[in-house]
């Protein structure tokens, strides 16, 4: 009788080895966060604006292209001017010395669509937005709810910050802007202008001086001040396509 118990028992024993061999093995643990240098954490921080706060912009989100640093940048344009280069996804504030600020930029249709010269007349904090009516006519079920305009806030396309360029006296309707999508800054992106993170849209509109020269790249121009006088241009980088975007 005991060994027919014993028998039982190890078939039972074979078969529970026999199962656990075939499991999967439990997955991998995620990856932990970046550390970022405590001068980057500061600088994305959570602030308080207006009375509104702005979340930190989480580690993943910033990579040696997205942060906001200064570099060596060549170019005759005077100092505060703003350079602007949509299809490597960079804005340059122009500094004395052969040196720049450059912040990593979201770019959609609308800020590859225009280049040449403008300037900034002014800007606003946590402006309101309101589609255009070709928008409403093309996209109702998206836009059709905020024709009466949407007051600024987090939600808001234009987010934090809203910088309008002109030629003359004419809206270019081409704004540089905050936004919330943060995954997006770095990228090409379907819709929208120039769009930045929140806390680098806030800092760089307390450099900008208003009438500030602006001058946004062509395609063959991008590139262009990154490298010293006489020397080739970098290679133009394939743009990272996301589809998913703010509508402004």
């Amino acid at each position: 009788m005991s060994c027919g118990i014993d028998m039982r028992r190890a078939l039972a024993g074979c078969a529970l080895l026999t199962l656990a061999a075939c499991a999967p093995p439990p997955p991998p643990a995620p990856p932990s966060a970046p550390e970022l240098p405590p001068a980057i954490a500061a600088q994305y921080a959570t602030v308080q604006d207006g009375g509104i706060e702005v979340p930190a912009v989480p580690a993943k989100y910033l990579s040696e292209r997205t942060i906001r640093r200064e570099v060596d940048y060549w170019t005759d344009e005077k100092p505060g001017t703003v350079i602007v280069d949509p299809w490597q996804r960079f804005l340059y504030y122009v500094q004395p010395g052969n040196r720049a600020i450059r912040y990593g930029v979201a770019v959609g249709d609308e800020g590859r669509a225009f280049s040449g010269t403008a300037h900034i007349p002014y800007s606003r904090d946590w402006p309101g937005w309101r589609p255009t009516e070709n928008m409403i006519r093309e996209f109702p079920g998206q836009y059709a709810q905020y024709r009466d305009g949407l007051e600024g806030g987090l939600t808001n396309p234009l987010g934090a910050r809203a910088l309008y360029l002109h030629k003359g006296n004419r809206d270019t309707f081409y704004r540089i802007h905050g936004t919330s999508e943060m995954d997006s800054i770095g990228n090409a992106t379907s819709a929208g202008c120039i769009r930045m993170f929140h806390q680098d849209v806030i800092e760089l509109e307390t450099l900008v001086r208003s009438g500030a020269r602006v001058i946004v790249l062509t395609e063959d121009e991008s590139g262009k001040g990154t490298a010293p006088p006489g020397t080739p241009l970098p290679q133009l980088e394939p743009p990272v396509i996301a589809t998913e975007g703010d509508p402004a």
